[in-house]
């Protein structure tokens, strides 16, 4: 694995995972509904839904890749492109983001309920799919074996999302507050929107 792609990789994707969205969102609600240890359900869910998602995103590019290599390049530019797109939306947000937990319905506390709910939560979610897609391809390394590559993104992947899960499942009111107030989802919006944009900069120049 290439270290100067993971070195940029690791941050990109940290901050992707932290910033408030569909699955952020219902760990909060879970975990102030029904505790952490229930919450884990959907995580388990959210996380095969996730898994599944990159590593088909990545497969089905590959497969394009091996015909068409110059797609590689061009995909490299799209997703610079597409980084850049997100990072100055993010800043232009001006804390739309802000969640209002209270309006959120409670799903069922069955355990399979809360794993399909998750799962559910990830696949269907068309950014979700648009980010694999543009962003993933050009954090592989081309001269390495695609096996290893895959294994190590999507861990790392898969271990951000985790632990962004526990944090918002676990913050109870106090992140509750925090997250309805927009000027505090506007500065996390514009550190992520900057992180951004540096990546998509960094790739279309690479």
């Amino acid at each position: 694995m290439n270290l100067a792609l993971l070195s940029m990789f690791i941050p990109t994707f940290f901050f992707v995972s932290i910033t408030p969205g569909m699955c952020m969102t219902l760990a909060l609600t879970l975990g102030m509904s029904i505790g952490y240890r229930r919450t884990l359900w959907m995580m388990i869910g959210e996380l095969l839904g996730v898994a599944l998602v990159s590593v088909s995103a990545v497969l089905g590019i590959a497969a394009i890749m091996l015909n068409y290599p110059w797609m590689f390049i061009a995909l490299k530019f799209i997703g610079g492109g597409y980084l850049l797109y997100l990072g100055v939306e993010m800043w232009r947000s001006r804390g739309k983001l802000a969640i209002n937990v209270d309006n959120l319905e409670t799903p069922k506390s069955d355990n399979i309920a809360l794993i399909m709910q998750g799962f559910v939560t990830a696949i269907a979610n068309p950014k979700g799919w648009a980010f694999m897609i543009s962003l993933l391809p050009p954090f592989i390394d081309q001269n390495a074996a695609l096996a290893p590559q895959l294994i190590i993104l999507v861990s790392i992947i898969l271990l951000f999302e985790f632990i962004c899960m526990s944090l918002y499942a676990t913050g109870g009111k106090g992140l509750k507050h925090v997250l309805g107030q927009s000027k505090n989802v506007r500065l996390m919006n514009r550190i992520a929107g900057t992180l951004m944009m540096g990546v998509g900069v960094w790739l279309l120049l690479s």
